[in-house]
């Protein structure tokens, strides 16, 4: 619609581009007097405006990025113009990985990278496959008993588990998994908190507390050669580049220990619940994810991963991914102006149906089948794209079809209490808990 658009750039500024359209600041009214989602913002700018836009939220545009053209023009070829700012999680991971920015940012990714590609991945196959048989043994006693639990809670288990034996070399106990609920606890909150960053860190101060004390005690076990059944882990990786490199200060193993479980947990554990609804949903695609071949094939892995990377399209474990204009740049044509706020909306570009037929369908017929899916680089990115994509992205994979290789043949959640909408926090998570239980 052209009366949704306007112009609130001098066409002559440098570089050369086009005027950047906006969505009507009428509409903006509008939506700020209904009290709706961002998320139904950024949906109405991409419909009316389209896959680069511009929203007055304040006295600056911030440009909404769908377009995978776009997304690939801000994320894998021009990040040095469009650069992270402070991480909206920051409070928790402090200078980890997923906040830094720079050389230090390159340095850390540097020191990381092999440890999730190729032979890096193999050394916690056998850590992944027992955090599988432990979430495995627990199913066959909610069907043994008729228990009713939690789903997301079961895959939030499992996936802590397996980032923490990748860590540490231990299974996690019970005492552990009890502290570490605080990180969840302080994922949830953060989107609420207030922007002085002392009274936010007030707010949840208790939690932070509990997280630091398991790190704390974790870097000294591994500080002291302390390894676990399975060896020594990623933790030790980081302990051990602090003997030789000053930058590797308490504080920042710390902050790397912390990023890794955030990372390493909390996406996977709401992919995998999402899929345990969308199989609820649609309880023939798990049929024929089974029928593709026999335990253990290749076929049926290919099958199961295809479950999974639907989910991770209509589910993005990072649904917005913010960029900051570090200077002058066109994009997409448009002149963008050197501070100005980028948000890049892998959600909004996967349900985008000039991308994919029928978008908000479950389909994993999409991942399997040849020529299913869309050719365009930047249709596709839940983990992101280019040198800041996440690194966990192959470890995620792993995990999630180890524990569906497992779970598939066993009886399926019958869901009483099943969530209906979602959160767009973080993470984009069901709106409440998924309580079921399981037919022996």
């Amino acid at each position: 619609m052209a009366t949704e658009v306007r112009t609130g750039s001098d066409p002559g500024r440098s570089p050369a581009g086009q005027p950047l359209p906006e969505l009507n600041p009428e509409a903006v009214t509008e939506w700020r007097a209904g009290g709706g989602e961002l998320i139904d913002l950024f949906a109405l700018a991409r419909q009316r405006v389209g896959g680069v836009a511009g929203l007055r939220l304040g006295p600056r545009p911030t440009v909404l990025v769908t377009a995978p053209h776009a997304v690939q023009h801000v994320l894998a070829l021009h990040p040095d113009r469009y650069v992270k700012r402070s991480h909206r999680a920051r409070l928790l991971i402090g200078d980890g990985v997923l906040a830094a920015t720079g050389e230090a940012w390159r340095r850390q990714r540097r020191l990381l990278q092999a440890q999730f590609t190729g032979r890096g991945l193999r050394r916690y196959e056998e850590r992944i496959g027992a955090a599988a048989d432990t979430a495995a043994a627990r199913w066959a006693g909610f069907a043994d008993s008729g228990e009713e639990f939690d789903v997301g809670e079961e895959m939030r288990r499992f996936a802590l588990d397996t980032i923490w034996r990748s860590l540490t070399g231990h299974a996690l106990d019970a005492v552990t998994e009890a502290e570490l609920a605080s990180v969840p606890a302080v994922v949830a909150a953060l989107p609420r908190l207030p922007e002085d960053a002392v009274v936010a860190e007030g707010a949840v101060a208790g939690d932070l507390a509990r997280i630091d004390a398991v790190a704390s005690r974790a870097i000294a076990a591994a500080r002291d050669g302390e390894a676990g059944p399975d060896g020594p882990g990623l933790l030790h990786v980081l302990t051990e580049a602090a003997e030789t490199r000053p930058e590797y200060t308490e504080r920042l193993v710390r902050d790397e220990l912390v990023t890794l479980m955030v990372a390493g947990h909390e996406t996977t554990a709401t992919t995998l619940t999402w899929l345990h609804l969308l199989l609820d949903r649609h309880p023939w695609e798990r049929e024929r994810a089974l029928a593709a071949g026999p335990e253990g094939s290749p076929e049926r892995r290919q099958a199961v991963q295809a479950l999974v990377h639907e989910t991770l399209r209509l589910y993005p474990p990072a649904w917005i991914m913010p960029r900051h204009a570090a200077r002058d740049d066109v994009l997409a044509g448009y002149t963008i102006e050197a501070g100005t706020d980028i948000v890049v909306c892998p959600y909004l570009t996967h349900r985008d149906p000039g991308l994919w037929p029928e978008p908000e369908r479950f389909d994993p017929a999409r991942f399997r089948d040849p020529g299913a899916r869309p050719a365009d680089a930047g249709s596709y990115y839940p983990f992101g794209v280019g040198p800041r994509a996440c690194l966990g992205l192959q470890f995620a994979l792993r995990e999630s079809v180890a524990l569906l290789e497992r779970l598939l043949p066993a009886p399926s959640p019958r869901f009483r209490s099943a969530p209906t909408g979602a959160v767009y926090s973080i993470t984009v998570r069901p709106d409440g808990p998924a309580l079921a239980t399981l037919d022996a």
